[in-house]
């Protein structure tokens, strides 16, 4: 069977991944979640520790709106275990999550984590899955640049807020500089919908395939 990396849309992999909170298997131990895993260089580096302390601030910000958090680098679990010692110990954060010990790469290879430029290492990726296992985002930084917690936050709450409206989300919701936090209706499917938008003072909008409302 070909071992393919999953699109959007399509199932996140099973897996059984080793971490620093014992055996986990993927998705599985999620169902009914959201979650968000999330790759780094490699343990006690710079970047790599800013953005831990990041997501550990934010982590019940995370599980108040239905987010566990697993992190995940190449290396192996007692390095992990030591570098969670060392940012509790140095920065007095605790890390509240699991983070997966890739040693042998499976993890990273299958999910297009590794960075051909850079060795072994991984690259800094983001993966939003849904509680049905559905992949549902991915982003991917270079080594360099290290991400925004506050993106992931927005654009994970984003997604759900999409779901349970049916609705679009415009550019930086719930602050986008046109329309605020209101969100965009779906586009009309046919003729008939098209032309009875245009016609419909009642819904608030630029034109009939551009309508918002306030949720």
């Amino acid at each position: 069977m070909e071992n393919k990396m999953p699109l959007l849309g399509e199932k996140f992999p099973e897996m059984e991944v080793t971490t620093t909170f014992g055996k986990m298997k993927l998705p599985e131990d999620f169902k009914g979640k959201w979650f968000i895993l999330f790759s780094h260089p490699g343990d006690f580096t710079p970047v790599c520790t800013t953005e831990f302390a990041g997501f550990a601030k934010r982590a019940e910000d995370f599980k108040n709106i239905n987010v566990e958090l697993i992190g995940l680098s190449v290396d192996q679990v007692f390095s992990h275990i030591k570098w969670v010692e060392w940012i509790k110990d140095n920065l007095n954060i605790e890390i509240p999550f699991p983070v997966i010990a890739d040693e042998l790469g499976r993890v990273s290879s299958q999910l297009g984590m590794l960075h051909p430029a850079k060795g072994t290492n991984t690259v800094r990726a983001v993966f939003i899955i849904d509680p049905d296992g559905i992949m549902r985002l991915m982003m991917y930084y270079p080594q360099e640049a290290g991400r925004s917690i506050d993106e992931i936050y927005r654009a994970v709450k984003a997604l759900q807020v999409a779901d349970k409206s049916k609705v679009a989300m415009p550019e930086n919701w719930p602050n986008n500089s046109i329309l605020g936090d209101k969100v965009i209706i779906p586009p009309a499917a046919d003729y008939k919908t098209a032309q009875e938008r245009r016609n419909d003072d009642t819904i608030e909008g630029y034109d009939w395939w551009f309508k918002v409302k306030k949720l």
